[in-house]
C-alpha cells in the first residue's frame, strides 16, 4: 500500500473517530443563500457570466423577447446556418423566432419530429430548466419536446433562458430536484461549456462528442 493511500485512510479513520466522540453528528454546512457554496456573495448573473465564459461559452444578455430574437438571428446569419433543430419551452414559446428564420431561408426542424433531418441540423435551439451560477452550467431535463439530441447532435447549441432560472449552485439544483419529486426526468443534462476531450495525446479538442459552440441568450427581465 502506498504511503499516500495510507495517509488518506488514516485521515478518514481519525475523522470518523472524532465524529463518534462528538456524538456522531456531522459538521454543520456553511450558511446557504449566497452565490457559490462557499459564500461568494456575487451577483448571480455576474457569477454565471464569469464561469460560463471561462468554460468556453458565450453569454448574450438581452432586455426583452424582440432583442432575444435579434440575437438568435444574428448568430444564425453570422454562421450561415441553413437548418435549425427547434425545441420547445416556456421561454421559447413566447419568442416569435420561427417565421423570421424561415423568411431568411432557414429550414426549421421540430424536435418533436423524429426524422433523419435531426442529423442534418447545424444548430440546436432549446430552452433551459435552470442555470447554475457557480459553475456556469446549463441544465436541461429531457422530455419529448426537449430531447437530449437537441443539445448533443448539432455542432452549435443556443439555449434561451430567463434570469429567474438562475440558481446559486448545484446544492440548490438538487434541492429543487429532490427525491420527493414525482416528475423527475429520464435524463438530466448539466452542460458546462462546449464539448471537450483531452483523451487523445493529452491535447484538448473541442466539439468531439457534442457541440463545439454553446451560447446562452438570457432575458434579463426581473
Amino acid at each position: 500500500m502506498s504511503t499516500t493511500r495510507q495517509q488518506m485512510l488514516q485521515r478518514i479513520r481519525e475523522a470518523a473517530i472524532a465524529s463518534n466522540r462528538a456524538g456522531g453528528s456531522p459538521a454543520p454546512l456553511p450558511e446557504r443563500g449566497q452565490v457559490g457554496y462557499q459564500g461568494g456573495g456575487a451577483d448571480p448573473l455576474a457569477r454565471f457570466q464569469a464561469a460560463f465564459t471561462a468554460a468556453g461559452g458565450t453569454l448574450h444578455v438581452v432586455a426583452d423577447a424582440a432583442a432575444a430574437v435579434e440575437a438568435i438571428q444574428e448568430l444564425v446569419r453570422a454562421r450561415s446556418i441553413r437548418r435549425v433543430l427547434l425545441g420547445r419551452s416556456e421561454v421559447l414559446d413566447t419568442l416569435p423566432i420561427g417565421e423570421p428564420l424561415r423568411a431568411s431561408g432557414v429550414e426549421i426542424v421540430d424536435a418533436l419530429d423524429r426524422s433523419k433531418e435531426w442529423f442534418a441540423a447545424e444548430l440546436g435551439l432549446s430552452g433551459v430548466d435552470y442555470l447554475i451560477a457557480e459553475t456556469g452550467s446549463v441544465v436541461l431535463a429531457s422530455r419529448p419536446e426537449q430531447p437530449r439530441s437537441l443539445s448533443l447532435l448539432p455542432p452549435i447549441h443556443i439555449a434561451v433562458a430567463q434570469r429567474r432560472q438562475l440558481l446559486p449552485d448545484l446544492f440548490d439544483l438538487f434541492s429543487v430536484l429532490g427525491p420527493h419529486r414525482e416528475d423527475l426526468p429520464a435524463c438530466l443534462s448539466i452542460i458546462t461549456g462546449p464539448s471537450k476531450t483531452g483523451d487523445i495525446e493529452l491535447r484538448l479538442v473541442t466539439g468531439v462528442h457534442g457541440p463545439g459552440e454553446i451560447h446562452v441568450v438570457l432575458l434579463d427581465s426581473k
